[in-house]
């Protein structure tokens, strides 16, 4: 194949590539847009090198005449995640768009079923249509979904592979393996630690409307000429270096309870 043809054949490729680029960035930047966290954290796409193509398919056999229909990574569009439920989200959000835009041809579970050399990630083949001069045409595409601590590991492993020429030390190797391990335990206490800042956010958003109502409450009982209000006032404050959410809760029902007997009263 002489390299205008290969030129040729690879358009359509690129082009699968920067429109999937443009989609799930799209998909991350609605998600900021609208103030809410993105399970996408960057995207990057490429097309594979002619050599890289001609090695793929000197090692798997695949006959030149194949090649689009054999090799599956031609067309490859990386997902980066902050963390390892975020690979699930955008995994879903693929399969959403199954049928619609693209076609699922097979999902690959590497953190599941975790490789031999320590690597990790999630792959999606799909079946991307392309519009061509000659007409629609359905590229084969891979979708690698990975955290960055993920893809840091890869990135090192793959530039170690070709240093040696695909003839890695055992010990370096061993290495890697023990690397790919902590990668991944870290990916976990990370996750765990925002889990906990979540927590703590979402405990402190409920402490500050308890105490909205508490302090709503006693105002109006204030204003109404009620004599508790100033030892509810006392008792808040009591509670409040307490810092027992449980507690503010069963106060804020008495001082509610209190403005609703205030309140009919007043009607009568």
């Amino acid at each position: 194949m002489e390299l205008n043809e290969w030129k040729r054949m690879l358009i359509p490729y690129e082009q699968a590539v920067e429109e999937l680029k443009i989609k799930f960035k799209g998909i991350r930047n609605e998600y900021r847009k609208l103030g809410e966290y993105s399970p996408i954290e960057f995207v990057t796409g490429r097309v594979k090198k002619i050599s890289s193509i001609l090695e793929k398919a000197k090692k798997k056999q695949i006959p030149l005449t194949e090649i689009e229909e054999k090799i599956e990574d031609i067309a490859g569009i990386r997902i980066m995640c902050q963390f390892v439920k975020d690979i699930n989200k955008v995994v879903e959000l693929i399969r959403a768009r199954d049928g619609k835009d693209l076609k699922i041809v097979e999902e690959r579970d590497y953190i599941k079923n975790i490789k031999p050399s320590g690597y990790r990630s999630y792959h999606i083949i799909v079946l991307y249509p392309v519009q061509t001069a000659e007409g629609q045409k359905e590229i084969l595409t891979e979708i690698q979904i990975r955290t960055l601590a993920m893809n840091f590991w890869a990135t090192i492993e793959h530039s170690l592979r070709y240093k040696y020429n695909k003839n890695m030390p055992d010990y370096i190797q061993q290495r890697l393996i023990k690397a790919a391990e902590a990668a991944f335990i870290l990916d976990q206490e990370m996750a765990e630690i925002r889990e906990e800042i979540l927590k703590a956010e979402e405990q402190f958003r409920a402490k500050s409307n308890i105490v909205s109502d508490i302090f709503c409450n006693i105002h109006n009982l204030c204003s109404g000429g009620i004599e508790e209000a100033g030892e509810l006032y006392q008792k808040f404050w009591e509670l409040w270096e307490e810092g027992d959410i449980e507690k503010l809760q069963d106060f804020n029902k008495k001082v509610d309870t209190l403005a609703e007997i205030y309140g009919a009263q007043k009607l009568m």
